[in-house]
């Protein structure tokens, strides 16, 4: 066994996430076989100490099926409606599933601004933490009932790295419908090999990852590797792997060499730059010179406004913006202290300048380095 494997035998707190794909039987309704499977293989690792979150999709999927639609629709007020009713089958099923083991459960939904607000951010990180120390196993979806396009978090990927950042979890593993990440696309290609490890921070990674193979989920491989990614910020190993191999979560916990590996060499990000970093929308951006873009990527500085040569956006003070080099990558993202009106006005001048140009200084940076996270 592999030193990488035998961190999972260690790991105490576990976010599991399954996928529409093989939540749903292929877009025919829940698979409660399935779903028995792993609820089975939770309650074992319950049982040997484990704290788990199961991240759960479906509830369209399921919703779509029990009003009896030939597909899934495009209108926003549809997919809601299928949400609503979709979500009672979904947590139904997994109440069942815990029930033989005496296990609680306890439904959480989350939306972007749940991530976004830092108030609400510690609040959900507040409940999470009590249920699962009490035993309780959250199930966690997004709330698709009431949320759009524009302040959705997107996929359910992205909600498990999400969650894995917030509770601190030791291992992420996202269970969908291969069997990991192939060095070529394995519906193509015959001879594609799985890869059994890789590094979450490498960007070669993910370009071997493709688009969704389905209609029924929102994901595909590209988003469980930046998920990946997003939890190795806090130090979470991430395995993707199928779903519906047998005992997967069970084995996965006794270091079997199953699915693809994702561990990181970068350094863990504290919490409060973790939040920062993954806010998925900023507020406007910030055009930064190349002596600003170096100093704030070697040197772990504030930004100061004369490095700045532009200002994109509105937003106001506190509100996240993002850092770009002039050729358009992006450097960092941070809290403003200035909103974009006042930003206009200081960019490419000297802190003391301040109050001369705007009558007042509230402070010296545009941005300060605790409120600052590098991206690169």
């Amino acid at each position: 066994m592999s030193e990488p494997r035998k961190r999972l035998r260690s790991a105490r707190r576990w976010i599991i996430k399954i996928g529409s794909s093989i939540l749903t039987n292929d877009g025919k309704g829940l698979d409660h076989e399935l779903i028995n499977a792993w609820t089975t293989d939770i309650a074992t690792l319950l049982s040997d100490g484990k704290q788990v979150v199961l991240v759960s999709s479906g509830s369209i999927a399921e919703g779509i099926v029990r009003l009896g639609w030939p597909s899934r629709p495009s209108r926003v007020n549809e997919l809601q409606a299928a949400a609503a009713v979709g979500q009672m089958g979904l947590v139904q099923a997994y109440e069942s599933g815990f029930k033989v083991f005496n296990r609680t459960t306890a439904q959480v939904l989350l939306t972007h601004d749940d991530i976004a607000d830092r108030r609400r951010y510690l609040n959900a990180r507040a409940t999470l933490n009590t249920l699962i120390q009490h035993g309780v196993v959250p199930i966690v979806n997004e709330n698709d009932t009431v949320t759009t396009a524009e302040i959705r978090l997107g996929d359910n990927d992205t909600l498990a790295a999400q969650v894995a950042n917030l509770i601190d979890a030791d291992v992420l593993v996202l269970l969908t419908d291969q069997q990991g990440l192939y060095n070529r696309d394995p519906r193509k290609h015959g001879d594609a090999k799985l890869i059994e490890r890789a590094d979450a921070s490498d960007p070669a990674i993910q370009t071997l990852a493709g688009p969704s193979g389905t209609s029924i989920g929102s994901g595909g491989m590209g988003t469980k590797v930046l998920a990946a990614e997003r939890a190795a910020q806090a130090g979470t190993t991430t395995v993707v792997a199928s779903g519906r191999e047998p005992a997967i979560i069970a084995r996965l916990a006794e270091g079997a060499a199953l699915g693809t590996m994702f561990t990181s060499k970068q350094k863990v990000v504290d919490a409060r730059k973790r939040w920062l970093a993954n806010h998925l929308r900023a507020n406007g951006e910030l055009i930064l010179d190349d002596g600003a873009c170096v100093a704030l990527v070697n040197n772990g500085v504030s930004l100061l406004a004369a490095g700045v040569t532009a200002c994109q956006g509105s937003f106001s003070r506190g509100e996240l913006v993002t850092c770009r080099s002039s050729a358009g990558e992006e450097i960092a993202c941070g809290l403003a202290n200035y909103n974009a009106d006042e930003t206009r006005r200081v960019m490419g001048l000297a802190s003391d300048q301040f109050v001369q140009t705007l009558g007042y200084a509230m402070e010296p940076e545009l941005i300060h380095r605790d409120n600052l996270v590098v991206k690169r």
